[in-house]
């Protein structure tokens, strides 16, 4: 079995080691990987957030099994271009991933911050967040389906509160 790897940290160091320890693996290639990775296995330069590329590198090279290590491709939606193509692939959907880089924005941007479906509601797929915990809860909860279908994509946006004014000003980012 051909294998191919997505990624060049320490995440797919661990994956490329596990991988070449299987007997089934014929050949093992990590794009980009790294100083360490190319020790264990062949690394390779491609957009890893193309996936057409990806899609591409791997027919040419006859890979048969895809790991996609970071959040990035995967919300890209990589692994779905490859599904798409036939190939097997270990790792979510773009509409799976979303949910990671949801939480991640969170803990990048911090909150007073609003999440809320995308999708009609019925006006129940809006929440004001004033602490992480409550974004986390309320990204998790609409992807789970409270809200139905209207949370097949969730939207995170800035809450700012104008002064004097009494009302809120919600900003997309």
């Amino acid at each position: 079995m051909n294998i191919l790897i997505r990624g060049g940290g320490g995440r797919e160091h661990a994956l490329a080691w596990a991988a070449m320890q299987n007997p089934k693996c014929d050949k093992l290639i990590v794009a980009p990987g790294n100083a360490g990775i190319a020790q264990i296995a062949d690394c390779t330069l491609i957009d890893i957030e193309d996936g057409g590329a990806v899609t591409h590198f791997a027919e040419a090279n006859a890979i048969n099994f895809v790991i996609i290590g970071p959040e990035a491709p995967l919300a890209a939606g990589v692994a779905n271009r490859l599904r798409d193509a036939g190939l097997l692939v270990f790792d979510p959907s773009a509409a799976a991933a979303g949910l990671e880089a949801s939480r991640a924005y969170v803990y990048d941007k911090g909150v007073s911050i609003v999440v809320k479906a995308d999708g009609l509601a019925a006006g129940k797929g809006v929440i004001v967040a004033e602490t992480e915990q409550t974004a986390l809860d309320a990204i998790d909860d609409t992807f789970s389906g409270v809200c139905g279908g209207a949370g097949a994509e969730v939207v995170i946006e800035e809450l700012e509160i104008w002064q004097g004014r009494g009302s809120f000003v919600f900003c997309s980012l």
